[in-house]
């Protein structure tokens, strides 16, 4: 009979119930528990189970470089990161609320780390994350348009709850780079949050931008607006902790 409902759990894939149940009967372990209290437990550990490869696949998905964790951030003074504004944000009602985060600073001092931090937090939350150099996903970009991928490819980055892109205007945008970037910013505005890494500030963002003013002025309109500030300072932490 337990072998029967053993495969039978199996078949409908309740994978980790069945392995429980196995164990359980294998070490006589049901002695004391009522029937609603095992179904409980067996219930509990397939959730627990389902939940832990829902997180794992999230991360894999969002394709970070990095292991990051919002315990590991140092907050000593001369960084210029306040430590109760970042555990706000930590909480991730930023990305309920549909705002985006800025996070601006000199090579070295720790914006990638954070930006990844609230990523991965993102996906403990269950929420879709991905993560992207920005002149790296500008090149697929162009390469989606030359083989008619584009719209589907624009979609699937507009479908996540949260998108991360680094480095952002390290290099001078050209014509479909801008194109790429009004279509991105604009189908997310108001309606899903973005994080945007960067050295160069705010102020200077309209020259890399380039293009006609008004197009400029639309894109960092969406991108300012609603948008927490996050200006890291200080040396490098390369060689340190994060």
């Amino acid at each position: 009979m337990n072998n029967q409902t053993i495969e039978k759990l199996k078949n409908m894939r309740l994978g980790a119930m069945a392995r429980l149940h196995q164990q359980n009967v294998e070490q006589n372990k049901l002695e004391g528990i009522t029937c609603d209290e095992y179904l409980a437990i067996l219930t509990d550990h397939q959730w627990e189970e389902r939940e832990n490869n829902k997180t794992e696949r999230l991360i894999k998905q969002a394709c970070f470089r990095q292991t990051a964790s919002i315990a590991d951030i140092n907050y000593r003074n001369e960084r210029n990161l306040d430590k109760n504004m970042f555990l706000r944000l930590s909480t991730l009602d930023f990305i309920s609320r549909k705002e985006n985060i800025i996070i601006c600073g000199a090579s070295g001092t720790g914006k990638s780390y954070i930006a990844q931090a609230l990523g991965n937090q993102a996906c403990l939350y269950g929420k879709k994350t991905f993560y992207g150099i920005t002149s790296r996903i500008f090149k697929r970009l162009k390469l989606c348009k030359v083989d008619g991928t584009y719209l589907k490819e624009l979609d699937k980055l507009n479908k996540m709850e949260l998108l991360i892109l680094d480095d952002f205007g390290l290099q001078a945008l050209d014509v479909q780079d801008r194109e790429s970037l009004m279509d991105i910013i604009d189908d997310r505005h108001g309606k899903r949050s973005t994080i945007i890494s960067s050295q160069i500030p705010v102020a200077a963002r309209y020259e890399i931008i380039g293009g006609e003013g008004t197009v400029a002025d639309a894109i960092l309109d969406r991108i300012v607006n609603s948008s927490h500030r996050i200006n890291l300072e200080g040396d490098s932490l390369r060689k340190g902790k994060i």
